[in-house]
């Protein structure tokens, strides 16, 4: 390759030579049988020369006449002849220069197809422009519109390993031609001395500056080492899909014999629960749920990493109620929180319409990791959740009380593997809560971020923009729920105060909360004088002494038809202290139902407790006789599966047979009549075939027999979204994520039957 110090020496004497040519104007000759002409510079120099001489002989001749006048007859004798032979001399010159213009005609700008006789040298231009070619390397070819070349520089001549390729076409050198999306352009292939390489080729058509006539100039670019690298670019990115997907079939996999056997854990553990425990037993249970929830989690999560990851992530929105989905997910939680002592509570804003659209799942996953990492690292005070509408975008924010983070931590909280904070302020874990959390919220259109101080606590803000719905009066109605409410909040300041207290004015009440520290100097008469007499007093169970023993008695007197209000946590609804009160409330707070009891619709509390709270899939079921309900095909092959499957359906009073292959599956399902079964359960993976070819053939026979299809449940521990749809396009009625959530499964096979009697009396 040449150095630069090279490439300046060329192009300096290329330059140099181009630029020392003679000036002169050139002359015009006839080019073609158009008339149109060209300067020719052989010409221009010939003339030129010989109107010099005749000049030169004419001042000479004269200067010698006026010396042989003056010397006298016999001197001007001698210079008429010198003057004689000289104008003879220039005579014969000029005669002879006339003749060899005549005889050297100008060459055809176009050689004959069969002609392979060497050509004329270049013109002194055309080989100030190859030196330029030469010198950067690049290929610059001359052919005539017959493709055959005319001049190639010193590089094509190197490339080609052809000393004279004038008069051949490049077909007969070997170099191939690939077409390009541009005109005129190529990718051309030449065998080298060094190896194959490939050049850019570019066309231009051009007329020659001697002849007249028109020229195809080429130019060519040494491009292998930039296709190569395209190539291994093109090749690295199938790689890696090919990679990613092997990764996500791995995980599915993985995932699919994870949660088999977690299926039967978490089921058997629900059956456990509805048998005579004692207290140890049932605490020794709900370990064994929150554990297996925990699994279930990173299970989850996992499958979302490799889905984000490679870009196969979908967004299902519909519309939705953002207070009920985030209240749901602070009463999971609450049990942990309150197991550690601290509180954990949640407002939402009345700006906030009651349906908004979102993806319900996906959201509820980003404030389960959100939240519950709030809750895990938090040791002192609690959690906060509150929720507003800011111009056009739902703005959540997650406030904890924990150890807070440093500048460093926070730049990376969101990175794969990552945990803030000391060894003694982690509590295990994969990291990968927040990032996919982060991720999720990056596909809604929006962002998280953290704003924390070492010490004092974090805040988690996830943003993103919402549609709202054509009709927002409920939310100018949620504003003004509460207007006649003047509530007396009685409770130690934390989160679930500030909670209370906010939702109550968010709702047009007022609140006015008397913390522990209050307690004994709290003047009842300024109260009353500043805001009139309390309608209600919301008392939390911890500041239930205080109220007793300071303010029972005074308020009974000042505000006769004041109601008393008891707040508890779920594993405190059955204290003495109810007794004592007209109405009861858990913490953390449903909106709803702080309204019917401030409205007076409802005496009673929720039906909460703790495990159910924590775990809210695993309801005891009514049990009913076997027999009394429908007839099932269940088609399981895992035994501990098909016995839990089949335990929880029969309690519910169906009948269930059980099969384990797919062909004893479709033997049943195919048979007409009461033999027949009403709804059939099934795995999607089972022995002797495919479960999404398995639900093809049965409505494929069902079409072709006129049977009525029979409504089919897919229980799967593939959760992947493809899995899901390929089984629905196929014939699937439900499809449900193992572990299956009892309640919900009860729940699909009464609606599907409901659905098939009706069928049936239509028909």
């Amino acid at each position: 390759m040449n150095t630069p110090a090279d490439l300046q020496k060329r192009l300096s004497s290329a330059f140099g030579q181009a630029l020392g040519e003679p000036p002169g104007n050139p002359d015009v000759t006839p080019a073609d049988d158009t008339g149109s002409t060209v300067p020719d510079p052989s010409l221009s120099s010939s003339r030129f020369g010989r109107l010099w001489l005749g000049g030169a002989g004419i001042v000479a001749g004269g200067l010698l006449l006026a010396a042989g006048y003056v010397a006298g007859a016999t001197a001007l004798a001698g210079v008429v002849v010198i003057f004689g032979v000289a104008v003879l001399s220039a005579a014969v010159i000029s005669r002879s220069n006339r003749s060899t213009a005549k005889s050297t005609p100008l060459a055809s700008a176009e050689p004959h197809a069969s002609s392979t006789a060497p050509l004329d040298p270049p013109a002194p231009g055309l080989n100030f422009s190859s030196d330029i070619h030469d010198a950067l390397g690049d290929i610059a070819v001359t052919r005539g519109l017959n493709r055959r070349i005319l001049h190639a520089n010193a590089t094509f001549r190197l490339v080609t390993g052809k000393a004279r390729p004038e008069g051949m076409t490049c077909d007969e050198i070997g170099i191939a031609f690939r077409p390009d999306d541009r005109p005129d352009h190529y990718d051309v292939e030449i065998a080298t001395p060094q190896g194959q390489r490939i050049y850019s080729w570019r066309d231009v058509m051009m007329r020659d500056p001697a002849s007249g006539q028109l020229r195809i100039e080429s130019v060519a670019r040494d491009i292998t080492d930039q296709r190569l690298a395209t190539r291994e670019r093109e090749q690295a990115r199938l790689k890696a899909e090919h990679e990613s997907a092997a990764k996500s079939q791995l995980l599915a996999t993985v995932s699919h014999e994870i949660r088999t056997p977690l299926s039967g854990i978490m089921g058997m553990s629900h059956l456990i629960g509805q048998t005579g425990l004692t207290p140890a037993q049932e605490s020794y249970l709900d370990g064994i749920r929150q554990s297996g929830q925990a699994l279930v989690q990173l299970v989850e999560d996992l499958l979302d990493f490799s889905t984000l990851e490679s870009g196969r992530f979908q967004i299902h929105p519909r519309a939705e109620s953002l207070r009920r989905l985030i209240e749901s997910v602070v009463e999971m939680l609450a049990h942990r929180a309150h197991e550690k002592g601290i509180e954990i509570g949640a407002t939402v804003h009345s700006d906030i319409p009651e349906l908004m659209s979102f993806d319900p799942a996906r959201l509820r996953q980003v404030l389960f990791n959100v939240i519950g990492n709030a809750v895990k690292f938090t040791q002192r005070g609690g959690v906060l959740v509150r929720a507003a509408y800011d111009d056009g975008d739902l703005v959540i924010t997650v406030q904890d009380s924990g150890p807070g983070m440093t500048p460093e931590e926070q730049a990376r909280v969101f990175g794969a593997f990552e945990q803030a904070g000391d060894a003694s302020e982690k509590s295990g874990g994969t990291g990968l809560g927040l990032t996919i959390s982060a991720r999720i919220v990056e596909e809604f259109g929006g962002r998280m971020s953290v704003v924390s101080e070492r010490g004092v606590g974090s805040q988690f803000i996830v943003r993103f923009p919402v549609e709202l719905p054509a009709d927002q009066r409920s939310r100018n109605h949620r504003a003004t729920m509460l207007k006649s409410s003047r509530v007396l909040l009685i409770a130690p300041d934390g989160p679930a105060a500030t909670a209370t207290a906010e939702t109550i004015r968010m709702l047009g009440g007022t609140c006015r909360l008397i913390e522990a520290g209050d307690a004994g100097n709290f003047a009842l008469d300024t109260l009353m004088e500043a805001e009139g007499p309390p309608t209600d007093v919301i008392v939390d169970n911890r500041m239930a002494p205080h109220f007793l023993s300071q303010f029972a008695d005074r308020l009974g007197v000042i505000a006769p038809g004041l109601r008393r209000i008891f707040l508890v946590t779920p594993e405190q609804r059955n204290a003495e202290e109810f007794d004592m009160f007209d109405a009861w409330l858990i913490r953390p707070l449903r909106e709803q139902s702080l309204i019917d009891v401030l409205r007076g619709r409802m005496r009673g509390m929720e039906r909460r407790d703790a495990i159910n709270d924590n775990q809210p899939g695993f309801m005891t079921l009514p049990e009913l006789p076997e027999g009394t309900g429908i007839s099932i095909v269940l088609a399981e092959d895992d035994p501990v599966n098909a016995m839990l499957v089949r335990a929880v359906l029969t309690k519910a009073g169906h009948a269930v047979d059980v099969v384990q292959d797919v062909e004893s599956l479709l033997d049943r399902a195919w048979h007409a009549g009461h033999s027949r079964p009403d709804i059939i359960v099934t795995d999607l993976s089972m022995p002797g075939g495919d479960g999404v070819e398995m639900l093809g053939r049965l409505r494929a026979h069902e079409r072709r027999q006129g049977l009525p299809p029979v409504p089919v449940i897919v229980l799967t521990a593939d959760s992947r979204d493809e899995t899901r749809r390929a089984a629905l396009l196929n014939g699937a009625s439900i499809v449900l994520a193992k572990p299956a959530d009892p309640q919900r499964l009860i729940q699909e096979v009464e609606t599907l039957a409901a659905m098939t009697v009706d069928f049936a009396r239509q028909s």
